[in-house]
């Protein structure tokens, strides 16, 4: 598939994310991840073969097996990289919390800050090391540029939601991390990380967008963590951290002036492998690499015809 915008009967409105396109159908949204990838909020000039297949059957995978926690966005997936759903009105915040002393959070750590998002943290932690408790640490939700951290109490401060409802956010996103942290467990994983996107549908409080994906999550290997944390070595990971330590090795951080490196195929390879070893492993199922449908418009079209 192109990476043109596509164009549907009936469709409303087109948005391109960083990674999804999002077509509008009144109530409903069409949902269809790219193969792109991004990193410091930039979309890298590669595509990466696969990608999308992989993100958007771990988002279902998960969305069908949470929603006991809370109601989410997805009605059906009408092909391999693409959902279709309910159009949630975004609450303009991510959800990020935290189990482990890693990522940017380590990176604030490390460079001497002790309260990040208005959460303290303690003096002589070391990098990967589990937090007492998990932490939320929000971000503002920016539709272009980069997300900024923000505090619970900016958040009330500024208006951006009532305290009831980020007491309820901080509930649901507490009770997905802890169901995520299970399901890894089981699969000798360890979700270390990830960030939860809420919206209203009829003024209720939905799970939007993808979840526990190697694109929103991180996740170390439980059975060597103990032993790695121990001897000071970097843990065994699946996420796409290493595409952003590779940019960093590289000199790019997402700042004004830096050049992107270049991104060879060999690498891009790599990335694929990451992306479908995590499928294989968070699920505990084969990855299958599917070709999209010819007519790719045409085939969705029928698929979701009968629910608009």
């Amino acid at each position: 598939m192109s990476n043109q915008a596509l164009e549907f009967p009936g469709q409303q409105s087109f948005y391109r994310g960083k990674v999804r396109d999002v077509y509008s159908f009144g109530k409903h949204l069409l949902m269809i991840t790219s193969n792109r990838i991004s990193a410091f909020d930039v979309v890298l000039p590669r595509e990466i073969p696969y990608k999308g297949q992989v993100l958007n059957q771990i988002a279902s995978y998960f969305l069908h097996s949470t929603d006991d926690i809370v109601k989410n966005w997805l009605i059906v997936s009408p092909a391999p990289n693409a959902s279709f759903g309910l159009a949630c009105e975004p609450i303009p915040i991510e959800m990020v919390i935290r189990g482990y002393l890693v990522g940017h959070l380590w990176r604030e750590y490390k460079a001497g800050k002790r309260v990040v998002c208005g959460v303290q943290l303690p003096d002589g932690l070391k990098e990967n090391q589990k937090l007492p408790e998990p932490i939320i640490t929000p971000t503002t939700k920016a539709s272009e540029g980069h997300d900024e951290d923000i505090s619970i109490a900016e958040i009330l401060e500024k208006g951006i939601v009532s305290k009831v409802t980020m007491d309820e956010l901080c509930e649901k996103t507490y009770a997905l991390f802890e169901r995520g942290q299970q399901m890894a467990d089981e699969k000798n994983l360890i979700l270390v990380d990830t960030k939860y996107e809420f919206g209203f549908y009829e003024g209720e409080i939905m799970l939007m967008d993808e979840i526990h994906t190697p694109d929103s999550s991180r996740y170390f290997y439980k059975q060597p963590y103990q032993a790695l944390f121990e001897a000071g070595q970097a843990q065994k990971q699946l996420s796409k951290e290493f595409v952003r330590e590779w940019l960093i090795a590289n000199n790019f951080q997402g700042k004004e002036g830096q050049t992107m490196p270049v991104i060879s195929d060999e690498f891009v390879n790599q990335i694929s492998e990451r992306y479908i070893l995590l499928y294989e492993e968070i699920t505990g199922k084969k990855f299958v690499k599917e070709a999209l449908p010819q007519n790719y418009t045409e085939y969705i079209f029928k698929q979701i015809a009968t629910l608009l």
